[in-house]
């Protein structure tokens, strides 16, 4: 048995399912405090109800801090004038178990809906956060200037710049609802999940009465432009973008990733200076969840293969790698945008059929997809849109046959 340094008991002591929390956790649930808080600090002993630790990836970092000397392991945060700077919800999906898997729908409320216990002592902590900015893009600024985007001073400023409000999510899964969206059996994914994170954490699979875990990886940024209050009342347009640091940050032009972003970005706006709303919800899946390293690899292998890049391998050179064509596995992704309490978009700038079927499959409805403009495509990206179209995205119709997509791109391709 482990005691921590304030001679709590650690979770990972228990080879059972040991005593219950003081704090149970009903999932869907229509209050917050009927569902209860979710408490994953380690100096909270006993009354813990998650397994992992808030800050996702950047967790480690806290440990390093700790280690170092740099900060107490017993530091709490001050939420004074923290809260969110719009009220974001109750919406019925909320109450929904089945429509909010992996974020805590009332993660960014803790302040005010477990005061009471945080006066006492009990270390809760938010996992969404809401505030206010402004985001400047050479691209929009380019638009301004040629006529595309107007300047209304209210949305989009004269100094070239574009309010909106922004919220981050770190992940919050609910193992049995996770489980139940990939058709598996929690057993299965809380031993898999163990296995394949070297048995970080063993609550997985030794504390079967514990449900929420918070994973150690990246979460999500929404953007809104326009009145949060007016999603579901008016007109919304909506781009989900997957992270890609090479593309969005540094501008590489072998992938359509920052050109498709950035005119998302003006659509949004366009759609808020109608009187509507626009979303940009930005999750962390570098490299289609597989990462930069192994994106890196990829892109050596489709280059230096006989005949240089092609649409005809372009999947084939990412599962070579990888073991997997694409981990982004867009089952989860809606989550947030339930969170918004959306039922409809009226304009989805993406051309993916993954996410399109993903988000149709989980009760929203979609009017317009937006195709990103020949235009912006970059030259060395041609060889991914010819790829990407051939395997069936941006698909008004059917969805190609497996044997449609091998003759077209050279290959029988299995669960794409």
């Amino acid at each position: 048995m482990t005691t921590n340094r304030q001679g709590h008991i650690r979770l990972t002591s228990h080879p059972g399912a040991g005593t219950a929390s003081r704090f149970p956790i009903h999932w869907g649930a229509d209050t917050a405090r009927g569902r209860g808080p979710v408490i994953a600090t380690v100096n909270a002993g006993p009354d813990r109800n998650a397994i992992g630790a808030h800050g996702g990836a950047y967790s480690i970092y806290r440990a390093l801090a700790i280690s170092s000397g740099a900060m107490s392991s017993l530091v709490r945060p001050d939420l004074t004038d923290t809260s969110p700077v719009v009220e974001i919800g109750p919406h019925p999906q909320w109450s929904d178990p089945g429509k909010i898997v992996s974020l805590d729908p009332w993660g960014h409320r803790v302040a005010q809906d477990f005061a009471a216990e945080i006066a006492e002592g009990l270390d809760i902590r938010p996992s969404i956060a809401i505030t206010r900015a402004r985001i400047t893009l050479p691209e929009i600024q380019d638009a301004i200037a040629k006529g595309r985007l107007p300047v209304d001073g209210t949305v989009v400023r004269a100094e070239g710049d574009i309010a909106v409000t922004k919220a981050a999510l770190d992940p919050v899964w609910w193992l049995p609802g996770i489980a139940e969206r990939f058709a598996v059996s929690e057993t299965q994914l809380r031993r898999t999940l163990f296995e394949e994170t070297g048995g970080m954490y063993p609550e997985l699979v030794t504390r079967p009465d514990i449900s929420v875990f918070l994973p150690p990886i990246g979460g999500i940024t929404l953007y809104i432009m326009g009145d949060p209050a007016l999603i579901g009342h008016a007109p919304l347009t909506c781009r989900v973008h997957d992270e890609c640091n090479g593309s969005d940050v540094f501008g590489s032009d072998i992938c359509t990733c920052r050109p498709y972003l950035t005119h998302g970005i003006e659509e949004c706006a366009r759609q808020a200076q109608a009187g509507g709303v626009g979303l940009i919800a930005y999750n962390r899946k570098e490299g289609r969840a597989l990462g930069e390293v192994t994106k890196f690899l990829v892109y050596n292998a489709r280059k230096r293969q006989p005949g240089g890049d092609q649409a005809a391998t372009y999947f084939e050179r990412t599962e070579c790698v990888a073991g997997v064509q694409d981990a982004r596995f867009q089952q989860l992704m809606p989550d947030v945008l339930h969170w918004l309490g959306i039922r409809h978009i009226d304009r989805f700038v993406s051309m993916s059929n993954m996410k399109h079927d993903a988000l149709i499959e989980s009760g929203i409805s979609i009017g317009e997809r937006v195709q990103i403009p020949d235009g912006l495509v970059p030259q060395d990206a041609n060889v991914e849109m010819e790829a990407k179209k051939a395997a069936g995205y941006f698909s008004q119709g059917p969805a190609p046959t497996e044997a449609e997509l091998g003759q077209v791109i050279g290959r029988d391709l299995k669960d794409f």
